[in-house]
């Protein structure tokens, strides 16, 4: 097996050189992402219970772990600038083992805050993952398939969020031992952290091969001086921003207050139930579609227009979930899954597409966007404590609209005059 590809645009050749093993690693890191992510959801409605406190309250989980990653978006970036890919991940890695690690200590202190610094800190470490992660997928091959590669990558963060609530749902519903309430917590965190520091170890091992001069060059060629104000000359960036910020906004609001949801609309199930319906229902359905829209959909179907076609489809599921029909509804909220499964990856690749040497600093922003996931969920957590929890879906409805706009028109490559 060859561990090179060749492309051939007509005008230039580019060759992609021991780019495999490195490929395999890079797409492991969207796996423990996801991971994270889905235990995240699975304590939202755990602390509900534990502290006794209010769906508003308990969002505040989303609100600094998502905070984390708008904080630590640009040093991120300019770490990965000055020091490369490689080393930027090893970092991302040690900081995501430090707060899964630090998880421990927090069962015996016993408080919100000390759980919330955890998670700030594995929210530091993911963000220079994702910084790395999303752009290097997209230039580790050709041009061309840039969004099919960047979704196969996430296909396996769909994994991760299957195997987060299922895991996460198992250990933290367990109960816990020895008379502290909180023991449970730590025990899927320190599984991820021991297989975290793993896979920092091989990173430190395995020699990344450097970008394609030819492909760098190709990239600086007739762009500007690489400033902010460059950046926001592109309509398409921009708006990819906008899309991404609500895209994350909708998702983290909905897995948030999933448990919640169900459990709501259909009493007779447990939170544990819930949890399995997330993992097994809305998760499995998340990574089926990233995975049929990487290997199948994308080679038939342009990215812009399966993404159009994708948000329309939520907007109507979340109209049945805001009508609260019973079953009918939980099975419209976990089918939205399927649909949000390529969004992020798309909204990426179709944001930074032809910013040439930008690329590195549009990854930073669009990491940034994130944070849309810290704001969002606090609303929907005050609109269900004041009215209803299906009342307060209202909120990814409206952010699934705009992302429609964007797969028919925002996608469109423009620069603008500032």
């Amino acid at each position: 097996m060859t561990n090179n590809i060749t492309f051939d645009n007509g005008r230039q050749r580019f060759v992609y050189q021991g780019f495999l093993v490195p490929f395999i690693l890079v797409t492991s890191l969207f796996f423990l992402w996801g991971f994270a992510h889905g235990c995240i959801d699975v304590l939202n409605k755990h602390f509900q219970e534990l502290l006794n406190m209010s769906k508003a309250k308990s969002a505040f989980i989303q609100f600094v772990f998502y905070g984390g990653y708008f904080l630590m978006a640009l040093p991120a970036g300019i770490l990965m600038q000055k020091f490369g890919y490689k080393k930027g991940i090893i970092f991302g890695l040690i900081l995501f083992a430090a707060g899964a690690f630090l998880m421990l200590p927090a069962t015996y202190i016993q408080t919100f805050g000390s759980f919330l610094f955890c998670l700030f800190i594995i929210a530091c470490g993911l963000t220079c993952l994702e910084t790395a992660a999303n752009p290097y997928t997209t230039v580790l091959g050709p041009p061309q398939s840039g969004e099919r590669r960047i979704n196969f990558s996430q296909s396996f963060n769909g994994l991760g969020w299957i195997a987060g609530p299922l895991v996460g749902g198992m250990l933290i519903f367990s109960g816990s031992t020895g008379g502290n309430r909180f023991s449970s917590i730590a025990l899927p965190y320190m599984f991820i952290g021991s297989l975290v520091l793993i896979v920092a170890f091989l990173f430190w091992r395995v020699k990344f091969p450097p970008l394609n001069e030819e492909m760098q060059a190709n990239e600086a060629e007739g762009t500007g001086s690489g400033s902010l104000k460059d950046l926001l000359r592109h309509r398409h960036f921009v708006l990819a921003v906008i899309a991404q910020f609500l895209y994350v906004a909708a998702q983290t609001g909905v897995n948030s207050f999933f448990i919640n949801y169900v459990t709501e609309e259909i009493p007779s199930l447990t939170n544990q139930q819930a949890s399995q319906i997330l993992g097994f229902g809305g998760m499995g359905l998340f990574w089926l579609g990233r995975f049929t829209g990487s290997t199948l959909l994308m080679r038939v179907v342009r990215p812009n227009r399966l993404l159009a076609f994708y948000a329309t489809v939520n907007v109507i599921t979340m109209a049945l979930v805001v009508a609260g029909l019973g079953w009918i509804s939980v099975i419209a909220l976990f089918s939205t899954y399927f649909f949000m499964s390529v969004m992020f990856p798309t909204i990426f690749a179709l944001g930074i597409k032809d910013l040439g040497p930008l690329t590195k600093k549009g990854s930073s922003l669009l990491v940034m966007s994130i944070v849309g996931g810290a704001i969002f969920p606090v609303i929907m957590g005050r609109i269900a404590d004041v009215s209803s929890m299906a009342l307060g879906f209202i909120v990814p409805l409206v952010c699934f609209a705009f992302i429609v706009y964007y797969g028919v028109s925002g996608y469109r490559i423009r620069r603008m005059a500032l």
